[in-house]
């Protein structure tokens, strides 16, 4: 992983974080600088940042906010203090309503980013300095190190293109922590076309089958925000073998992100919730599913159904029926 290191320093009122990558400093330099890539990678897995305006110059503002699987959303706000390009940029960084207002009660913090070379590759240390020990306390409080870990350790990615970083690779699964699994798969196509594959009823029947030999038989899509989904499969020619999920949408944006719980139908137990967002480049779309379980051993026994090996056998399928018919 890039993060390396995140130490908390309550003498000095400092946080730094550093982090390590296989790409030249420039390319790190332009991902942390630029807003589209930035909303790659600033807000931790389940919390995806959107950047709404951008300004980089001393004086300058950027505004973005942070949209939980369930809508919610943390906003801040950066004003640029000092830029000396290619190396260094320094911000103050603070909680900001959905004006832009800064919000009472929340602390702002000075922060700095610094990009060097190392090696064949770069590494950035970061330093946010606060105004006091309760706003160090509070801020820690909120998750700030584990969240800017799991944020930035999202960055291997952005540097690659995507081909590089998962063509050829298949579909990928990466156990986050207890409850959280990420997966991963490009599908080599536009992403308003992979979203139309999850949103069409008569193309989903083409791909969403899991291993030869399965139908689709009832599927009814989620399109919008608090709609519900049913979707049932039988095994071909086997009588009685049908099973199959239901759910209801908590967030859609098209054709950019959609979360929906999942429960197998019949079953009792609480939901999953998955959390699927899609990026196109190059012609390419990585298609990323967040994962979250109610806990570990649910995890484990949904995990060892082969559902990674299933979704491969879809994902492929999409490809053929759907993105080269």
């Amino acid at each position: 992983m890039p993060v390396t290191d995140i130490t908390t320093d309550p003498e000095n009122l400092q946080m730094t974080l550093l982090a390590e990558f296989d790409a030249p400093a420039t390319r790190l330099w332009h991902a942390l600088t630029d807003p589209r890539q930035l909303e790659r990678f600033w807000g931790p897995p389940g919390w995806p940042a959107t950047f709404t305006a951008f300004d980089f110059a001393v004086g300058g503002r950027a505004e973005y906010h942070m949209t939980s699987p369930h809508g919610e959303a943390s906003r801040g706000a950066w004003e640029f203090l000092r830029i000396e390009d290619g190396t260094s940029f320094e911000v103050l960084d603070s909680f900001v309503d959905e004006h832009g207002a800064p919000l009472e009660g929340f602390p702002s913090m000075r922060m700095t980013f610094a990009v060097d070379a190392a090696g064949d590759g770069s590494r950035l240390t970061s330093v946010t300095y606060f105004t006091s020990l309760d706003a160090l306390e509070q801020v820690v409080a909120m998750g700030a190190v584990e969240g800017s870990r799991l944020a930035l350790n999202q960055l291997d990615a952005v540097l690659q293109s995507l081909r590089e970083y998962a063509q050829g690779k298949g579909t990928r699964t990466e156990l986050l922590d207890d409850t959280h699994v990420r997966i991963t798969r490009l599908i080599d196509g536009p992403r308003d076309l992979v979203w139309r594959a999850h949103h069409d009823a008569d193309l989903m029947k083409k791909w969403l089958l899991g291993p030869d030999g399965w139908s689709m038989t009832e599927c009814e899509i989620a399109q919008k925000t608090g709609d519900r989904y049913r979707y049932v499969w039988e095994q071909d020619g086997v009588p009685d073998s049908g099973f199959g999920f239901e759910g209801e949408s908590l967030l859609s944006e098209p054709t950019r992100r959609a979360v929906t719980t999942e429960k197998m139908i019949g079953m009792d137990g609480p939901s999953t919730v998955n959390d699927m967002t899609l990026y196109e480049e190059d012609g390419a779309t990585l298609l990323t599913i967040l994962i979250e379980y109610p806990d570990k051993d649910t995890r484990d026994m949904i995990l060892a159904t082969g559902m990674t090996e299933g979704m491969e056998a879809s994902y492929a399928r999409l490809e053929e029926q759907v993105i080269r018919a």
